[in-house]
């Protein structure tokens, strides 16, 4: 019964996976042109996790570096998949997003333009105030300016948050 002709010994197997398996047909968006990928909207980390494990190498490690950053700067991190990408908030709203390309990561700061230093991309389709950076290597990430973005960011309304 090694094989498990009758499926007893692999359904007694604990289920390891963290994420659902990877759809290799999937193929990034060149640019951020409506959606960054087919991942569903879902509160949560699970959801999150599932997403960053779906990209290809390296946008798969530069997103686990972003998200690893977020957690360690921002206590109370509340993490979701909307359009497409990863969203992180903090109490009021959604204040930055990360998502998969081709070629590389868009970290998108909304409300981006009032951060000092302002970050350089202004990403078409989400708002006037958006702003943030294309990562191409994990080399590429300045842990230090990308933490006091966060910080920055977070201390202002984030999307579907509270006027204050």
């Amino acid at each position: 019964m090694a094989s498990g002709e009758n499926g007893k010994k692999e359904a007694q197997k604990p289920d390891t996976r963290t994420a659902p398996p990877v759809d290799a047909t999937f193929a990034l968006p060149e640019a951020m042109t409506g959606r960054a990928s087919p991942a569903k909207a879902a509160v949560g980390d699970k959801p999150v996790f599932a997403y960053i494990a779906t990209l290809p190498q390296p946008q798969r490690g530069i997103a686990e570096t972003v998200d690893a950053l977020a957690a360690k700067t921002l206590p109370n991190l509340q993490r979701s998949v909307k359009w497409g990408m990863s969203y992180y908030g903090v109490g009021d709203g959604w204040c930055f997003s990360c998502g998969g390309f081709a070629g590389h990561v868009k970290l998108m700061f909304i409300n981006g333009a009032a951060l000092d230093p302002v970050p350089p991309v202004t990403p078409i389709g989400m708002g006037k105030a958006t702003r943030g950076v294309e990562i191409e290597s994990i080399e590429d990430i300045d842990e230090h300016q990308i933490a006091a973005w966060m910080k920055q960011v977070t201390s202002v309304p984030g999307v579907g948050g509270k006027k204050r």
